[in-house]
């Protein structure tokens, strides 16, 4: 299947529904500055009819044999009213037009984010289809203000239309037929190429957000050591460019087609335009018409003409609109990727513990099997202890117990109760968790610790936790404490600008990173289950060792699950369970996993020789 059969192609009922949730969102976030720009809308409308009207008058009464030039100076004040009047509106309407988009999109980022961070799982953050629409509905989002900005710019355009058709209408009908029988193909055309755009947009969504990644991985502090130490900078560059000509060029053959179509347009146009000025020339001529005639048929043709543009580009820019707002409209709608139960259960306090019931899980139909069958019990008030190589499942399975994704066969069960039959924000508050694959935040110290739990996270609970991580010392003794902004991305937002050191901010080690994450964990050291995946992971032996006391503490009598790949620092937990290929190899104490002889005794064998050699080499 192709990008454009791939394609979502919405109909006419789902473009209605975005059309009135797009107005909705604009008139709950800016009631008073909609009716305000209307108004103006009505104003600027209305004006350039009556000027042709008041133009025609004066023109009249100029050219009579008589010359008496009664009510000239009337009519000369009401133009130079009129002309006043439209620079006011139309001053408003760019002001107000600008601060309704502003406070739309100021609540369509609070909807569509506020969806995105409601979404239970992780799959959707892995389907490239949904990345894609979230970048188009992101883009939506920043201007839900422009779709009620086209809808008023046609509505206006339209009664412009309307005053001018009536009076070309009084000077030559047929000539009024013609130039609203010209705009019919204009507007079909118009809404294909929209359409066309919309579809464009969609097939370069995957190219942006792989621009996107080059341009960020250029830019970012993260990357910046291997691209400089292997000189990838030119290497990312190239592709970064790549993905930008790749845009550039579906862009390029868009525009291309929409200039030799309005081209045409408006060639088209000017014939109609053109046919129209020759006859009513010829007609003052003979005397059919006055020379206020002539100039409020030029007048009423060019605005009949250039309204009918507006009303066409608006009305096809709105339907444009109406697709992108599509996307956004899917986003904050769509279904949870992981089911909510009718009628939840209450998830009780654990007092049996946790236990996987034949479990299988594959991350799709396309991919192996991650799990296979794997039946596991986690005791309340007991330590279990998962090891094994890398692809084990050992990471696949903390993500099931949290409810990141399901079982693709089998259960978990909580105290009994299946952990899907549980709101998954309530079971996640009954977990306190560090994994291997932390956060390093662009906030403060205590910005960071106190994300482990924003609930409790006062300035006491933050240093306490601290100290149990032993990062508190680390912490007290930079620029700012625990205010110190831990990015050199961004400057502290209380800071002195005078006091640039500590406005830059500090960056800090892996290790001083990984018991800053630890710290989070400790926020959360009253929940029912603890989660160590890798803790720690970057650390020195010293600090290891500090840091597996400090843990041993915070799990005596817990019921907690530790992933390890340094078995000496799992050795003292209750059960260690071996997973391989995806189902339980062995499990034990580590004594007896040892005297069995098997998997766990080769790799804590291997493991222990590594430092015993380490240490005669010392010794040497």
């Amino acid at each position: 299947m192709t990008a454009e059969e791939s394609e979502p192609r919405p109909g006419a009922r789902a473009l209605f529904g975005a059309a009135g949730r797009a107005a909705g969102m604009v008139w709950q976030a800016a009631r008073a500055h909609v009716v305000a720009y209307v108004a103006a809308v009505v104003v600027t409308a209305a004006i350039p009819v009556a000027v042709a009207w008041l133009t025609r008058e004066v023109l009249d009464r100029v050219s009579r044999p008589d010359r008496t030039g009664a009510g000239l100076l009337e009519l000369a004040l009401a133009l130079a009213a009129a002309g006043g009047a439209l620079v006011v509106a139309t001053q408003a309407g760019e002001y107000l037009r600008g601060e309704v988009d502003r406070r739309a999109a100021l609540r369509g980022k609070d909807e569509l984010f506020a969806a995105v961070g409601a979404i239970p799982g992780l799959a959707p953050f892995e389907d490239p289809a949904f990345l894609d629409r979230l970048r188009l509905g992101e883009l939506s989002a920043g201007h839900p203000g422009r779709l009620v900005d086209t809808t008023l710019s046609t509505i206006r355009s339209t009664l412009t239309v309307a005053g001018f058709v009536g009076s070309l209408a009084l000077i030559s009908p047929i000539f009024t037929a013609i130039v609203l029988a010209s705009a019919i193909p204009a507007l079909l055309i118009e809404v294909r190429l929209s359409r066309q755009r919309a579809g464009m947009l969609w097939r370069i969504g995957p190219v942006e957000r792989r621009r996107m990644f080059y341009s960020t991985l250029l830019s970012t502090v993260d990357a910046a050591k291997e691209i400089r130490l292997f000189d990838l900078g030119g290497f990312l560059r190239g592709r970064m460019l790549a993905e930008q000509r790749t845009a550039d060029a579906a862009r390029r053959r868009m525009d291309r087609r929409e200039v030799l179509v309005q081209g045409g347009l408006a060639g088209s146009a000017a014939v109609v335009a053109g046919a129209g000025l020759v006859w009513a020339i010829l007609a003052a001529g003979d005397g059919r018409l006055g020379v206020g005639d002539v100039a409020m048929f030029i007048a009423a043709m060019a605005g009949v003409q250039a309204s009918l543009g507006t009303v066409v580009g608006a009305g096809v820019m709105a339907y444009e609109h109406l697709l992108t707002f599509h996307h956004f409209v899917a986003v904050v709608t769509a279904a949870p990727d992981l089911p909510v139960p009718a009628a939840p259960r209450p998830l009780p306090a654990l007092r049996r513990g946790i236990e996987l019931r034949d479990v299988w899980f594959r991350y799709s139909p396309d991919h192996p099997w991650v799990l296979r069958g794997v039946d596991l019990t986690i005791p309340v008030g007991q330590t279990v202890a998962l090891v094994g190589r890398n692809g084990g499942g050992k990471s696949t399975l903390v993500k099931l117990l949290c409810r990141f994704y399901d079982p693709t066969r089998g259960s978990i069960r909580w105290d009994g109760v299946d952990i899907r039959d549980v709101p998954p924000a309530q079971l996640r508050s009954r977990i306190g968790a560090v994994f291997q694959d932390f956060v390093s935040y662009d906030l403060s110290a205590a910005e960071n610790i106190a994300v482990g739990d924003l609930a409790v996270a006062d300035e006491h609970r933050i240093a306490e936790a601290a100290r149990d991580a032993g990062v508190h010392d680390t912490i007290a003794a930079l620029p700012r404490g625990y205010d110190t902004m831990l990015s050199r991305s961004f400057k502290a937002t209380a800071a002195d600008d005078d006091d640039r050191e500590a406005a830059a901010g500090v960056l800090l080690s892996g290790g001083q990173w990984q018991r800053v994450a630890l710290a989070r964990a400790f926020l959360r050291r009253d929940r029912d289950l603890l989660i160590l995946d890798e803790p720690s992971a970057g650390l020195d032996p010293e600090a290891e060792h500090q840091v597996h006391s400090h843990l041993r503490t915070l799990r005596a009598g817990r019921t907690s699950l530790v992933i390890s790949h340094r078995l000496g620092a799992v050795r003292d937990a209750d059960r260690i369970v071996v997973l391989a290929g995806g189902v339980v190899a062995e499990d034990g104490r580590h004594s007896e996993l040892v005297a069995a002889g098997g998997g766990y005794a080769q790799l804590f064998a291997r493991q222990a020789a590594g430092y015993r050699d380490e240490g005669v080499a010392v010794a040497g």
